[in-house]
């Protein structure tokens, strides 16, 4: 079967398209034949290795971390999926491989695809969904009748955690670009900022929890607006000493993030708040309650109209890395 691998880290986006064996489902796994891959920007860090210090591979190395596909073959302990299943799934972090024609998935990593999707539009649910939900419960552990801003929260990311948040009872408001303001308000948005015409910090205050995806560079003005107490959750600006505590890292890796993130928690912690970092897994259980709320509220992914093949990975690539997308970047099989 072709599958798109690396055989080290590298800067440049040069990367092989191989011919190996179809993998062989154990017990607890089934066999996807994938239809779709989603490419992300965790595909870039993969290939770059700025996230092996989280997540280190052996060589060569499968790319993709997003699929759907049909189940094809189902391990003898696999008891709650059958053959023909259109499933999903945001790949186990030690087992990626989602640029391949079929994978070996266990079947805790997997759920069925939204009844209101197609396969190309649930490729690009996985990740985003799973990093709100994981997010919003488990790092903010957000309560209800609280408020939680998202700065940039206008593309797939904030399609998937406004739904969830307002589910979950918070106030939500998102800052983004003018277009997308009619979309998110529909989604549950209670307040929409244009960023070309309203500074968040000039405007809001007492914020509970924030979500950001801009990165170190944004900390400071956003940790600003939290009340005493509040709660940041980035998603770009890199892991500190809870981070490597919480998942039980390494002494050498701990003392690492410690020094990595110290900036960032001195941060929060001069407003009398939190900052907290996340690298989404996958999670069956928790992807079927997103599958949920997609289908609940009728949510259908934006898939941007350039659409790959296995033998054109590069250019998918390329486009994530340095072009300008209009929704998630996938790759057919």
């Amino acid at each position: 079967m072709k599958v798109a691998q690396i055989n080290k880290y590298s800067k440049s986006l040069n990367v092989q398209v191989n011919d190996i064996p179809e993998p062989q489902p154990a017990p607890d796994e089934v066999l996807i034949k994938v239809k779709y891959a989603a490419v992300n920007p965790v595909d870039l860090m993969n290939i770059n290795g700025s996230v092996r210090l989280i997540q280190n591979y052996r060589m060569p190395l499968t790319l993709g971390n997003e699929i759907s596909g049909v189940i094809e073959e189902t391990g003898s302990q696999v008891t709650s999926f059958k053959v023909g299943d259109e499933v999903y799934s945001r790949l186990p972090l030690d087992k990626i491989g989602g640029f391949a024609e079929y994978v070996a998935v266990d079947q805790d990593a997997i759920w069925y695809i939204p009844q209101n999707l197609s396969l190309k539009q649930a490729a690009a649910v996985p990740l985003t969904g799973l990093t709100a939900y994981q997010g919003l419960t488990e790092e903010l552990e957000a309560q209800p009748n609280k408020t939680v801003f998202i700065p940039g929260g206008s593309g797939s990311f904030g399609q998937m955690a406004v739904p969830l948040a307002k589910q979950m009872g918070l106030k939500v408001i998102v800052s983004g670009n003018s277009d997308a303001r009619e979309r998110i308000v529909a989604l549950g948005a209670d307040q929409y900022l244009d960023y070309r015409k309203e500074d968040y910090w000039t405007v809001l205050s007492d914020i509970d929890y924030i979500i950001d995806t801009r990165g170190a560079q944004e900390i400071e003005r956003e940790v600003s607006i939290l009340k005493p107490g509040g709660r940041i959750l980035s998603l770009v600006a890199g892991p500190n000493k809870h981070f490597a505590v919480s998942r039980g890292l390494p002494f050498w890796k701990t003392i690492l993030f410690s020094l990595a993130g110290k900036k960032l928690d001195q941060i929060a912690r001069k407003h009398d708040s939190l900052y907290r970092f996340i690298f989404v897994r996958s999670d069956g259980q928790q992807l079927k309650k997103v599958t949920k709320i997609v289908a609940e509220n009728q949510i259908v992914p934006t898939i941007d109209e350039h659409v790959f093949d296995i033998d054109h990975i590069n250019n998918a690539l390329e486009l994530v890395a340095h072009g300008k997308t209009r929704g998630k970047v996938v790759v057919e099989f």
